[in-house]
């Protein structure tokens, strides 16, 4: 364990995952717990206060109903890191499946899974996840679905590449010549060496995914309401933005703040990849607090970077 505790001493040093981290971590236990700790329901309504502007009672105001809007933006946030986190972790599972068979297998079989994989990144993104939203329907599952299957490539990509290079070292080898089984050499020696890439994919990932649900729901494709996610917040607000409001005027409120959390979300996961990335490297050099630079722990290397050897080569 002294390599992972040396990883979380350089995770930690790195200001701006620290920073990363918590916003994403605030976010998320806000989300979970918003029904114990919010004075409204998700459904309730004042009346009296339609398009109210943030005030003490209201924070972040209401809308065209009188709900409030930072309870829906709780809520909200429930489906949109879902979302979020559930594709990220499928698109890397499903994409270190592919990319630890090719690499390992060689051939025609790393043949036709990387021409695969070539034709899917050659597919532009967009017009497919539109186009796979329409057939599919907006469901909660149906959006995670197509985002898990326009999302593993660049994993795969990563993975066979360093699927490669590892099935060429001397403890490889050398297990492949103690005769331990495939799955075993997988387990034991490859998927150890490959975490670290994969955990980094797979948290830059949740931004992306955050995003692709947000735009699906702003144009009417991803979640629907009466559901709300910061996506479909957006997109009913806009027409009163743009001036449906009549008297009300144009509730910039019902905008800014959904889309504040999109931000904050995005980029408190962003600055976490970062950091990962920096502290997953063995070979990273970090700023300390007093500004000096201190090479990272070679320890982590006999953890992370490097598999076990074999304990005998019969």
């Amino acid at each position: 364990m002294t390599g992972w505790r040396n990883v979380w001493k350089r995770l930690k040093r790195h200001k701006l995952a620290a920073i990363g981290m918590g916003v994403f971590l605030a976010l998320l236990v806000a989300a979970i717990i918003v029904p114990w700790i919010s004075p409204y329901e998700i459904d309730d309504m004042d009346l009296w206060n339609l398009f109210a502007p943030p005030s003490k009672a209201h924070p972040f105001g209401t809308d065209e109903l009188g709900h409030d809007v930072l309870v829906r933006i709780m809520y909200g946030g429930r489906i949109s890191l879902f979302v979020g986190i559930a594709a990220a972790a499928s698109s890397a599972f499903l994409g270190t499946l592919v990319g630890v068979v090719s690499g390992f297998s060689g051939g025609i079989v790393d043949g036709i899974l990387m021409r695969f994989t070539d034709l899917m990144l050659s597919v532009p993104t967009v017009p497919v996840l539109l186009i796979g939203a329409m057939f599919l329907g907006g469901g909660l599952t149906n959006i995670i679905v197509i985002l898990t299957i326009f999302g593993w490539m660049s994993t795969a990509r990563l993975v066979r590449g360093m699927t490669l290079s590892l099935r060429e070292q001397p403890f490889v080898e050398a297990a492949r010549a103690s005769g331990t089984k495939t799955w075993k050499i997988l387990w034991k020696h490859m998927l150890p060496n490959l975490f670290p890439i994969v955990i980094v994919a797979a948290t830059l990932g949740v931004s992306s995914a955050i995003l692709s649900e947000s735009a699906l729901s702003y144009l009417g494709l991803g979640i629907q309401p009466p559901t709300p996610s910061w996506g479909n917040m957006l997109q009913r607000a806009m027409d009163y933005i743009l001036g449906a409001g009549g008297d009300y005027g144009r509730p910039w409120w019902l905008t800014v703040f959904p889309g504040l959390f999109v931000l904050l979300a995005v980029l408190s996961v962003n600055f976490m990849g970062d950091g990962l990335r920096d502290a997953l490297d063995p070979k990273m050099v970090f700023q300390t607090t007093t500004g000096a630079a201190e090479p990272a722990d070679d320890s982590v290397d006999a953890e992370l970077g490097e598999a076990e050897e074999p304990e005998s080569v019969e």
